[in-house]
């Protein structure tokens, strides 16, 4: 899984990064422990609106599907798993028509016990593009036009590990190269197609971080450190990992 990750581009950044021509409304703080519930940012395609183009917007992170009679299940869809996005109905609706790029400076994931953290980011220190859902959800208790009547949240997508990465965890974000974003966030084109198109490889470089971010209330660029005296050990590889669609079940 994927359940924590540093979201530290400032916004201007992110608008010149993934082209966004309608920027946000809101400028959150840069964030190196994101963690489920959390605000953060997504790109969309607007491409119907009065103004086409890549949107950046606001969201929860942790998908309420538009059907939800509250919001309590957020922290439980932090993730879709890639094999079963496309048939599972909370994530089914928005995988077909409103996919989403999560942007990140990198993610974290746990080994096995003893659990050490390591910090994952693109080998080349490019900005991470997250494959992503999104839904817009009608708080009942709110009345329109409060914008609090509509709530926007958000899940990533992840696939199985591969290469070295998988000797430290077996699940990772699926992610999208910079060639494949306009392809994925295309809504009028369907998810299966979508992430067919989507095989840019994204490599990967990790090393092992303090247990400082185990903790969601601990936050700065500190976290983001190495550990020293730890060799990297599998974190040093250059393995692509873009290779999207499960495997054929036996």
């Amino acid at each position: 899984m994927c359940g924590r990750y540093v979201a530290a581009l400032d916004p201007a950044a992110l608008v010149a990064e993934f082209e966004v021509i309608i920027p946000p409304v809101e400028n959150l703080l840069a964030d190196y422990n994101v963690a489920p519930t959390k605000r953060v940012y997504v790109v969309v395609d607007n491409k119907d609106s009065a103004t086409p183009g890549n949107a950046l917007e606001v969201a929860h992170w942790g998908l309420v599907p538009s059907w939800a009679k509250d919001r309590s299940m957020a922290s439980r869809m932090i993730n879709a798993r890639v094999e079963t996005v496309a048939d599972k109905p909370s994530f089914r609706s928005a995988f077909g028509k409103r996919r989403c790029l999560i942007p990140a400076n990198g993610y974290y994931e746990w080994s096995a016990p003893p659990k050490q953290p390591f910090y994952i980011h693109a080998a080349d220190g490019a900005p991470l593009a997250m494959a992503g859902l999104y839904e817009w959800w009608r708080d009942p208790s709110v009345a329109e036009p409060n914008p609090a009547a509509w709530l926007m949240t958000c899940t990533i997508i992840t696939t199985a590990s591969k290469g070295d990465i998988s000797q430290i965890h077996d699940r990772m974000p699926v992610l999208i190269a910079r060639e494949d974003r306009s392809g994925w966030l295309d809504h009028c084109v369907g998810g299966e197609l979508a992430l067919a198109g989507a095989t840019t490889s994204v490599p990967l470089a990790s090393y092992p971080v303090s247990t400082v971010v185990n903790k969601v209330s601990n936050n700065g660029p500190a976290l983001v450190s190495a550990l020293p005296g730890i060799p990297a050990g599998p974190s040093e590889f250059q393995e692509v990992c873009s290779s999207l669609i499960p495997e054929p079940q036996q």
